[in-house]
């Protein structure tokens, strides 16, 4: 380490080194959201199908979830920094590959590139702000991470809309934006101190960290942050050529609204109630993401476009309060050296959640309507949800 970088980093603090974590958190999320209102100018162009437009999104999440579960808890072990820096390294290539790309099999390359720079440094940013959090603010980390990553899907979504509909250069600009916001970002994460101030033993053998006094919590969860997630990914790989559909339109503004109302709501709601106890915000967030389900499934059904919008704002609350209520109940019961090895296995199921079914979905695309196949995404989903509901409801009961 030169005298400059050591001099740039003793001048930056623990509250700025928090922010900076967290907008480079944001970031990634912007990236994996940025690349959805562009697939079907890509199937256009390219002309694949819906089944290779939900494995292009697929395969993201796979590839992040590879990554996770072998880096998961390395930041537990050599430090926060060094594995976040080589995740932004990664993902500089992954960007790069996106602006290069000529033909569906780059956006593949692409795609698998960014998901295991998600996945590298996931789990690292998440306990890093927990490292770095202000002993003055005890929940802030918890409100961050729930917020910060739906957030960034928000953005992403609506910024690649707007650009895909009214700027120039629709298929490049995006791209080389999060270029430089990536680059931007790596400057920065180096001149942060290291955030964990203790390390354990090395070890890279896949494992999920949940620790015995984390389990019951950790399953009674599951339902809630599967059917939110599920939601998720079917909304950023089919959600906006369904919102066109419903709105007989071809704006491509439309399609980055649908994720941003769903990810951007439920951002807003976890600011809001970011001072509930973590079992009234499980609560409450399983219940309203059940109606917003059900408001939404209705809207498919009946082809009403208004309603299918009044009901992704409704599941986006849902979305983000159950969020925020898993993480802030999972994350207060782990150790200090357990948080990176806990947050992968919390991000293992969300993003399964988030790809499997998307790929189901789009085979369903191509045997029976991209209408008919949400409209059955939407009834297995809404039973998850209200599973999550009976389960958040039990599990409270149970701890009186």
């Amino acid at each position: 380490m030169t005298v400059g970088v050591a001099r740039a980093q003793a001048r930056v603090g623990r509250w700025q080194a928090f922010w900076i974590v967290a907008a480079t958190f944001g970031l990634f999320l912007f990236a994996a959201a940025a690349p959805s209102p562009l697939y079907a100018v890509y199937a256009a162009k390219w002309h694949f199908s819906a089944i290779s437009l939900t494995e292009v999104f697929a395969v993201y999440a796979i590839a992040l979830l590879v990554a996770l579960l072998f880096t998961g808890s390395l930041s537990d072990s050599v430090g926060r920094r060094p594995v976040i820096l080589a995740g932004l390294a990664i993902q500089l290539a992954g960007m790069l590959m996106f602006v290069l790309a000529s033909s569906v099999e780059w956006l593949f390359a692409a795609r698998i590139t960014q998901g295991i720079a998600t996945g590298v440094v996931t789990s690292a940013l998440s306990a890093a702000s927990v490292d770095l959090q202000p002993p003055e603010h005890p929940t802030l980390a918890s409100t961050v991470n729930s917020a910060t990553p739906i957030l960034g899907l928000a953005l992403g979504a609506l910024v690649s809309a707007a650009i895909v509909q009214y700027g120039p250069d629709p298929l490049h600009l995006v791209y080389w934006l999060m270029l430089a916001g990536f680059g931007v970002a790596a400057a920065t994460i180096a001149l942060i101190p290291e955030p964990a101030t203790t390390r354990k033993a090395l070890n890279l053998r896949p494992r999920v960290g949940v620790e015995p006094a984390v389990r019951p919590a950790f399953v009674a969860a599951l339902p809630s942050l599967i059917a939110g997630w599920g939601v998720g990914g079917f909304y950023l790989s089919l959600g906006p050529s369904l919102a066109l559909q419903l709105a007989v339109s071809s704006n491509r503004i439309l399609g980055g609204v649908a994720i941003a109302l769903l990810a951007g709501i439920g951002a807003l709601s976890i600011i809001v109630v970011r001072a509930w106890p973590a079992g009234r915000a499980m609560r409450s967030g399983a219940i309203a993401q059940a109606v917003g389900l059900a408001l939404t499934v209705a809207a498919v059904a009946l082809k009403a476009p208004v309603l299918f919008f009044i009901g992704t704002a409704a599941t986006g609350v849902g979305f983000g309060v159950a969020w925020l209520g898993v993480l802030r109940s999972l994350v207060g019961l782990a150790s200090a050296t357990g948080r990176g090895a806990l947050l992968a296995a919390i991000f293992i199921v969300a993003y399964l959640s988030f790809s499997i079914p998307a790929v189901v979905a789009g085979y369903a695309v191509t045997r029976v309507g991209l209408h008919d196949a949400a409209l059955w995404y939407g009834v297995a989903v809404e039973i998850l949800a209200l599973a999550g509901v009976a389960g958040t409801l039990l599990i409270n009961r149970s701890a009186r």
